[in-house]
């Protein structure tokens, strides 16, 4: 009989671990699953901001373009009227305002075309 007690014992304690193996089991599914879902979350919550980020960086780069454009056509403009003769030019487009001694030469519209 004392061989059956033993037998008794072997299987009480074989199921007994056997379920704590399952629910230590479920335990860490029941975690994975709950990261997992977290991960998700916060992966598609940042990749959306992402996006947004990256769709201002690229207007902001296109405005800085635009800027820098109108900044070199400024100093490109601003080095050519430091040029004595350049401002003469200007003068005597805009005001009509000519060399001492220099005669002005005028063409009219109309008589371009009687050549």
């Amino acid at each position: 009989m004392s061989s059956v007690k033993k037998k008794s014992t072997n299987k009480g304690q074989a199921s007994s671990s056997s379920t704590g193996a399952r629910r230590r089991l479920r335990l860490w599914a029941g975690f994975m699953i709950i990261f997992l879902g977290w991960a998700g979350y916060t992966y598609i919550a940042q990749s959306g901001e992402i996006e947004a980020k990256s769709q201002q960086l690229a207007e902001r780069e296109t405005s800085m373009a635009t800027s820098k454009q109108s900044l070199d056509q400024l100093e490109y403009e601003l080095n050519r009227l430091k040029d004595p003769e350049y401002i003469g030019q200007i003068a005597m487009k805009k005001y009509g305002l000519y060399k001492p001694g220099e005669i002005p030469v005028r063409v009219s519209e109309s008589e371009t075309g009687n050549d």
